[in-house]
């Protein structure tokens, strides 16, 4: 009898342990990637920050914004823990003082931050057809992943701008950041798509993320 309860209470432990386990696993595995997304994405924003101040053309606005690549990347791979990660990110940035400007418009910025890859990445898997880790995508595609990204980017971004008040929307201010977000994203998945692609080649698998 003592023998049975024994054997009952192992099998209660081990379930309670695999239904906690199997709980917890995708919670800490996406909480994670929301911090990795973040950590990435603040330390490319300022990099770029820094190499491209000089044709900045308002706070915020870049000519080049190689970090828009990196927000495509992040949503493609982590999907929501990613755009979590870019919203993250985005309020510690401007909680640090990028952009001085009340709670509701830094919310804001940071919610269009993670929205807009978000809604870009639909986009993508969905009409596009490509593939998670980018290993079917073509020029054709890329460009058209990109467009689109980038206009929902630059449009939701200056909508916001001109709502809030800010010095930074403008029709010129679109264009501006229209074109930014084009080349970074281009320069940036171009550069992790063929990396992608050659380490596949060496390591002879056809799917990284298998």
């Amino acid at each position: 009898m003592a023998h049975s309860k024994s054997s009952f209470g192992t099998l209660v432990q081990y379930l309670s342990y695999n239904i906690w386990m199997n709980f917890h696993k995708p919670l800490i595995r996406g909480l994670l990637e929301c911090l990795l997304s973040a950590a990435l994405y603040m330390g490319f924003f300022y990099f770029n920050n820094y190499i491209t101040v000089s044709i900045e053309d308002a706070q915020g606005v870049n000519w080049i914004f190689i970090p828009a690549g990196l927000r495509i990347f992040l949503t493609l791979i982590f999907d929501f823990a990613g755009a979590a990660g870019l919203v993250l990110a985005s309020l510690l940035i401007n909680y640090i003082g990028f952009y001085e400007a009340d709670l509701v418009t830094n919310l804001g910025i940071g919610v269009i931050c993670g929205l807009a890859p978000l809604l870009g990445r639909h986009f993508v898997i969905h009409n596009l057809k490509v593939s998670p880790d980018l290993s079917n995508i073509n020029m054709q595609q890329l460009l058209g992943s990109i467009t689109a990204y980038s206009f929902l980017s630059s449009g939701l971004h200056q909508l916001w701008f001109v709502a809030r008040g800010l010095d930074s929307g403008s029709a010129n201010h679109f264009i501006a950041m229209f074109i930014g977000d084009m080349a970074g994203s281009i320069l940036f998945i171009a550069v992790i798509k063929y990396g992608i692609d050659f380490v596949k080649q060496k390591s002879n698998r056809t799917n990284l993320l298998d």
